[in-house]
C-alpha cells in the first residue's frame, strides 16, 4: 500500500505539473513555468491551496484563471483525486469498473463525492446568473461553478472573488469547508464517510429499521457513534469558534463562521477578514487549524477513555427524543 500510495502521488502530481506547465510556461516564461506547474499540482492534490499567484495581485489566487479550460479542470481534478483518498484508489485499480465488488468505505466515498460536486455545481451555476456576476461568459460560468463545488473541499483555491458571492452561498461554502474530503486522503474536514453514517443513520431512524444500513452492508454501531461524535465535536468548535472571533472583532457572524470553517476544515478560504483579525481571533483559528489537521477521531482516542473489560453496565432506561 505505501508503494502504492508513493507512485500514485508521483505519477498523478507529475501529470498535473505537465499540464500546468503548458499554461503557465508561455506566461512566465520556461523555468518559472515549470516551476509553478510543479508547486501548484502539488498543492492541488495534497488539497493544500496554497498559490504563488500574488503577482497578479494581492490575495488574487486563481481569479486571473476563471475563464482557463485548463486551469479550472486540472486544479479540481487534482483535489478530487487527492482527496478521494488512496483505499479508494487501491479498490478502483484492483476491481476495475466492477463497482459490486469495492469495499463499502469506496462506495460512500465515491458516491458521497459524485453528489457534493454535482450539487454543488448547480447551487454555483444559479449563483453565478445573479446580477453581481453579469460580467461571466457562458463558459467562465460553467467552469467557476465546477470549480467552487470542488475547491471547498479543504483545498483554498478560488477562481472567483469571495466578498461578492451572496450569503446563501457562503453558507454552502461553508458547509463544503466543514464536509471536506475523505479518509485516508490528504484532505481536512470531518469527512464525506462520516456525513454518509449521518445520513444513513436518519434514514435508518425513519424507516424504523434496527440497524444502519447502505449498500447491502450493515454498519456497526460503533462506527455509527464515533461518526455522530466527530460531527458534533466538528460542529460545536466551529460554531463556539465563530461566536469568539465575532464578539472579538466586531464581524458579522457569517464572516466569521466562514473564516473558523475554513479553518477547521484546513482550507485557506477567506473572504478577506483574515489580516486584520486580532491575536485573540488568530489564535483561536489557529487551534481550529491544528484541530481540523489532526483530526476528530485521533483526538476522542486521545483523550478518551475506554471501559474496563468486564465492567459492570448501568441498567437501561429510555428517554423521550424530539
Amino acid at each position: 500500500m505505501t508503494e502504492f500510495i508513493l507512485r500514485t502521488a508521483f505519477l498523478v502530481e507529475g501529470l498535473g505539473a505537465v499540464l500546468l506547465a503548458l499554461r503557465f510556461c508561455p506566461q512566465f516564461g520556461l523555468a518559472k513555468g515549470i516551476w509553478y506547474g510543479i508547486f501548484h499540482s502539488v498543492s492541488a492534490f495534497c488539497n493544500a491551496g496554497f498559490d504563488l499567484m500574488g503577482i497578479n495581485g494581492q490575495f488574487s489566487s486563481l481569479t486571473a484563471y476563471r475563464g482557463d479550460a485548463l486551469v479550472s479542470v486540472v486544479i479540481p481534478l487534482l483535489i478530487i483525486i487527492g482527496g478521494i483518498g488512496f483505499v479508494t484508489w487501491h479498490d478502483m485499480r484492483h476491481q476495475g469498473i466492477h463497482l459490486r465488488r469495492y469495499r463499502l468505505q469506496s462506495k460512500i466515498v465515491l458516491a458521497t463525492t459524485v453528489l457534493l460536486v454535482a450539487g454543488g455545481f448547480l447551487f454555483f451555476w444559479f449563483e453565478f446568473g445573479q446580477p453581481q456576476w453579469s460580467d461571466m461568459t457562458g463558459k467562465e460560468r460553467i467552469l467557476a461553478s465546477f470549480f467552487q463545488s470542488v475547491t471547498p473541499r479543504t483545498a483554498g483555491f478560488n477562481t472567483v472573488d469571495q466578498t461578492l458571492l451572496s450569503e446563501s452561498a457562503l453558507l454552502v461554502m461553508i458547509l463544503l469547508m466543514l464536509i471536506g474530503g475523505s479518509p485516508g486522503s490528504t484532505a481536512g474536514g470531518f469527512k464525506t464517510t462520516t456525513l454518509a453514517a449521518m445520513v444513513l443513520g436518519v434514514r435508518s431512524a425513519f424507516r424504523k429499521w434496527p440497524q444502519v444500513k447502505g449498500f447491502g452492508r450493515r454498519i456497526p454501531h460503533d462506527v455509527f457513534v464515533n461518526a455522530a461524535a466527530i460531527f458534533t465535536l466538528y460542529l460545536g468548535l466551529f460554531l463556539a469558534g465563530g461566536i469568539a472571533v465575532s464578539c472579538a472583532d466586531q464581524l458579522p457572524l457569517l464572516s466569521a463562521l466562514y473564516e473558523t470553517a475554513s479553518a477547521i476544515g484546513t482550507v485557506g478560504l477567506t473572504v478577506g477578514v483574515t489580516p486584520g483579525l486580532s491575536s485573540v481571533s488568530k489564535i483561536i483559528l489557529i487551534a481550529l487549524m491544528y484541530f481540523g489537521r489532526v483530526g476528530g477521531l485521533t483526538l476522542l482516542y486521545s483523550v478518551g477513555r475506554r471501559k474496563a473489560e468486564g465492567a459492570a453496565e448501568m441498567p437501561e432506561e429510555r428517554i423521550a427524543i424530539g
